[in-house]
């Protein structure tokens, strides 16, 4: 299913879009890959649309990527005895290990690890940052804090803890279990929440043996510190913007989206941006003018995909919304000024054979009337180099192996295209052309770029380039090499 845009779309399935007709249907409005969010649902509810995705998928003939995101450790307090308090600006509020139920002066905060970490002057955030500590007072099972927001406080709600780094590691007992369901169903990309060094990243990956690939949230003052470090470790990136805008001043967060997606681009690592991007559409068909500025300014950063959460999940619109989102991207990718930005942030400096051919393949595309970039890849590292160019033709990334092409779902402008394993070049050339006929990106009169690695079958290995037509006749005269 061939889509007139290159960047991505991520649409988190839930109540509102449990069914193989909704799925079908956010498939066929736009989105690329789907999420399942780990927080909710039972493993049997979480196999359940696995299997409607991959039925989806076949009944298409598409290529469809699944992203499952692990819950992460739950910072939570207590419950009150009247279910909340008001708190107002300037009280004091106590903070403790102790179970009973909470009052207007105190409750528990049942996590040690946080009492261990904290600091007189320290901040503690509840309830995605309405209500506001600052630490005048701790021990190891203790806080006493004054109230810098006041506001209404109740039962289970969550704490951020933004000043200070957590001896806490990002995979819960929940995580870990659900890490092994989702690796052995067939997930294509693990989403690990509460990354704060490149280690707990380095932790998952030991657990999940290459079955799927890692893509870490960034939710955490602390991982943006560290963004480089992780991002070596890892095999793509979210921007989670909503702990982000918790944890750090509102106006801190674009700058760091726009940085961090250059970093990710400048590696050949695909990026995500999520959060509240077409919030209003949970309740309204439309969305504002604000939200659909704030998904193209994402678009025109260079993201490799923008992400929907209730707005598909629980929301009254799912299909419009993706919709929306789709119709955003393609208009704002027709826009003259999103060329001129994405090629002013390209990555100039060439370290490899690989980065050559396909800065070349770019090049030539661009300089004469080439069709499509089409490249043969084993492991998704060629077409992840082709799709860091951004060049202005499509790109066909063929390969033999549906875990590949599922997981170039997420990666911009990436059209997969499964393909019969190859051992020659010549053949390699011929299945191109064939794909882009088939696939509309070339008539028989036009000609391809066409990269791939000899020998075939080993990753990394792209070294060769050729302009090939698509008519299969002229690929050969002679039948020869």
């Amino acid at each position: 299913m061939r889509r007139l845009r290159n960047v991505k779309i991520v649409a988190t399935l839930g109540p509102a879009s449990a069914n193989y007709e909704i799925i079908r249907a956010l498939h066929e409005a736009g989105a690329d890959v789907f999420r399942l969010n780990m927080s909710h649902g039972t493993h049997d509810e979480i196999a359940e649309k696995h299997k409607i995705i991959r039925l989806v998928e076949e009944d298409t003939g598409s290529t469809i990527g699944i992203l499952a995101d692990l819950q992460g450790p739950k910072l939570r307090v207590g419950v009150f005895s009247n279910d909340f308090e008001i708190l107002e600006d300037g009280a004091v509020f106590r903070l403790d290990l102790d179970v009973s139920e909470g009052d207007g002066t105190r409750v528990c905060l049942p996590h040690p690890e946080i009492f261990a970490a904290l600091e007189p002057g320290k901040h503690l955030l509840i309830n995605d940052g309405k209500i506001r500590l600052r630490v005048n007072e701790c021990g190891p099972d203790f806080a006493n804090c004054v109230v810098t927001a006041g506001g209404q406080i109740s039962d289970r709600k969550g704490v951020n803890v933004p000043d200070v780094e957590l001896p806490l590691a990002a995979l819960s007992e929940k995580d870990r279990a659900d890490l092994e369901f989702v690796a052995e169903l067939g997930v294509d990309w693990m989403a690990l929440s509460f990354v704060q060094r490149a280690a707990d990243v380095k932790e998952a990956r030991d657990l999940i043996r290459g079955r799927t690939a890692v893509l870490s949230k960034i939710e955490k003052p602390n991982a943006v510190e560290r963004f480089e470090e992780i991002l070596a470790v890892s095999d793509g990136i979210m921007v989670a913007r909503g702990d982000l805008g918790v944890e750090l001043p509102v106006q801190n967060v674009p700058p760091i989206q726009k940085r961090l997606i250059r970093k990710c681009r400048a590696v050949a690592k695909p990026v995500i941006v999520a959060t509240q991007m077409l919030e209003s559409m949970i309740d309204s068909p439309m969305p504002t003018r604000a939200e659909v500025s704030d998904v193209a300014t994402a678009i025109y950063e260079g993201a490799d995909a923008v992400m929907l959460s209730a707005e598909s999940a629980a929301g009254s619109y799912p299909v419009e919304a993706v919709m929306t989102m789709d119709n955003v991207a393609v208009e704002v990718e027709l826009d003259p000024t999103y060329t001129q930005i994405i090629e002013s942030s390209r990555k100039a400096s060439r370290a490899s054979v690989a980065d050559g051919i396909v800065a070349a393949a770019r090049e030539i595309a661009e300089t004469t009337d080439i069709k499509a970039i089409a490249c043969f890849t084993q492991s998704g590292t060629t077409a992840l180099l082709t799709a860091r160019e951004r060049p202005r033709v499509p790109i066909i990334a063929l390969t033999p192996l549906v875990k590949t092409a599922r997981r170039l779902a997420l990666s911009w402008g990436c059209n997969c295209v499964i393909t019969d394993a190859l051992d020659r070049f010549k053949m390699a050339v011929v299945s191109a052309a064939e794909a882009a006929r088939k696939e509309g990106f070339a008539s028989v009169d036009d000609q391809i770029v066409v990269t791939a690695g000899v020998p075939f079958n080993v990753p990394g290995s792209t070294n060769i380039l050729r302009v090939a037509p698509c008519d299969e006749r002229l690929i050969y005269p002679s039948d020869s090499e």
